[in-house]
């Protein structure tokens, strides 16, 4: 698509192309690398959003690669005609990720204007602590 005479045309005007995001991806086995999902995820025009603590170890530790995704697509292939092959239907289980990633970013989305409304309420009470 990046390559097509449409595109070319919108990029000249300005356009940029969308870029994947990972997010909040912080380590929740500790048998892992507290790295782990910052550096096999690092491909060109990828966003990595991640929690203070990760960023943290990222800067103290990390070897990032220049691309850790790219190289792996063979792998990958093999990875998800391994789970075809054992009943998991890769469509459902990442509809599933959406639909519960979306659920508590907007939960969170709430929760944030529910705090600020609550500020805005009551300015007084909003002195003494943080968000």
């Amino acid at each position: 698509m990046l390559a097509s005479p449409r595109w070319e045309a919108l990029a000249a005007a300005g356009a940029r192309p969308q870029r994947p995001l990972w997010a909040s991806t912080s380590v929740k086995d500790p048998a892992y690398p507290d790295t782990r999902y910052v550096t096999d995820l690092v491909a060109p025009g990828v966003i990595n959003t991640m929690p203070e603590a990760t960023l943290r170890a990222v800067a103290d530790h990390a070897q990032i690669p220049t691309d850790s995704v790219r190289g792996h697509y063979a792998e990958a292939r093999q990875v998800l005609r391994d789970l075809e092959a054992v009943g998991v239907d890769f469509g459902d289980v990442t509809e599933g990720l959406e639909s519960n990633g979306l659920a508590a970013f907007e939960a969170s989305w709430r929760d944030l204007g529910d705090q600020i409304a609550a500020r805005l309420r009551h300015p007084e009470e909003g002195r003494t602590t943080r968000l």
